[in-house]
């Protein structure tokens, strides 16, 4: 089918993307603002395919929604345009409240009246897939279960209530007005292209650059971590064989404490790039905490792995050497978003 992927630039989208493209034979439409995390430099391997396309617009532009949709014609669309770093939500939640509710009100706004006018088995078989976090369910105990597609959402951050917002938007449109969506909740991603300001490519970057590396608190927060070539699997295996109307969790089965993250990252690159005198892990700082942060996340992904038959490939050990490998092996596409290079151009181009 053809697929619209909105976010497509960003960390998960562009590793979905190169997914459809690379792995099935679905054409790609990538919709994309071009925000700060935006990068299309994370795609320039797929961007020259005859499957692939790509539109510049915002999810707020609502008018410009309907024409995609008119000019396109997907089988199908896989929300994942989001601002999504809680750190960015607490200074100015307002980008927040317009992107994820707003611009997903928008998206589901433009794709009904698109379904609406279908007929037969194009009506039958459109999906729209909104993809969110494990973060609208709040936070756990230490010997809590997991987060399962029915706990109660309770979020903390400006980030997760505008995600959480999102998410009850996506299922009301399927209850009111039969629009077959579906949703999913994943734990924390790391990978390749990762925008350079969250937790695992922070860590990465500062080691290669000698400077501290920033713990909040003591480091004892707990997340699961998933590596985004799996989650990009999941998402397809959802859009594809999904129920309209359900949701499903995807986890890594990877909880790990944030210090010990650090330190494994640290160990890894100390046996694959040394420093000249002793550990990476001599850089590690802890600073204050930042306001409701979450103690535990943690997935359980059963319901995934018993209807759809996924479950996650890489371990704490494969995936984590595997995304700092590729950073030490693409130093020129981190390089120039530390240094703004890459939004510069694109200004420059009148992007």
């Amino acid at each position: 089918m053809k697929i619209l992927v909105t976010g497509g630039a960003g960390f998960i989208g562009s590793n979905l993307v190169r997914h459809l493209i690379r792995d099935t034979r679905h054409e790609v439409v990538n919709l994309d603002a071009l925000t700060y995390a935006g990068n299309p430099e994370s795609l320039v391997d797929v961007a020259g395919d005859s499957r692939y396309a790509f539109e510049q617009v915002d999810l707020l532009d609502a008018a410009a929604l309907q024409k995609v949709f008119r000019e396109h014609r997907p089988g199908g669309v896989m929300h994942l345009a989001a601002e999504s770093h809680v750190d960015r939500s607490i200074d100015g939640p307002g980008a927040f409240i317009q992107t994820n509710a707003i611009g997903t009100f928008n998206l589901l706004q433009a794709a009904l009246g698109y379904w609406q006018e279908l007929e037969g088995e194009a009506k039958d078989s459109f999906r729209f897939l909104h993809v969110s976090t494990d973060e609208v369910y709040g936070s756990l105990g230490p010997n809590d279960a997991g987060f399962s597609e029915t706990t109660p959402y309770d979020p903390h951050s400006p980030y997760s209530a505008s995600k959480a917002a999102s998410d009850h938007l996506a299922r009301a449109w399927r209850d009111t007005y039969g629009l077959p969506t579906l949703v999913t909740n994943c734990s924390n991603n790391y990978g390749p292209y990762q925008f350079p300001e969250k937790l695992i490519p922070v860590v990465i970057l500062k080691c290669l650059r000698g400077e501290s590396i920033p713990i909040y608190g003591k480091g004892e927060n707990i997340r699961d971590w998933l590596y985004v070539g799996d989650h990009a699997e999941a998402l397809r295996l959802v859009l594809e064989r999904g129920a309209p109307g359900e949701t499903y969790n995807i986890g890594g089965n990877n909880e790990r404490r944030n210090i010990d993250l650090v330190r494994d990252l640290c160990a890894i690159l100390d046996d694959l790039r040394p420093r000249e005198s002793g550990s990476y892990a001599d850089l590690i700082t802890f600073v204050k905490d930042r306001p409701g942060h979450d103690m535990r996340y943690a997935i359980n992904a059963e319901k995934i792995r018993r209807e759809l038959g996924w479950e996650p490939k890489e371990d704490n050990t494969s995936g984590l050497r595997k995304t700092v490998a590729w950073y030490l092996d693409n130093t020129e596409w981190w390089e120039r978003i530390l240094s703004g290079d890459y939004r510069l151009e694109r200004l420059g181009q009148g992007a």
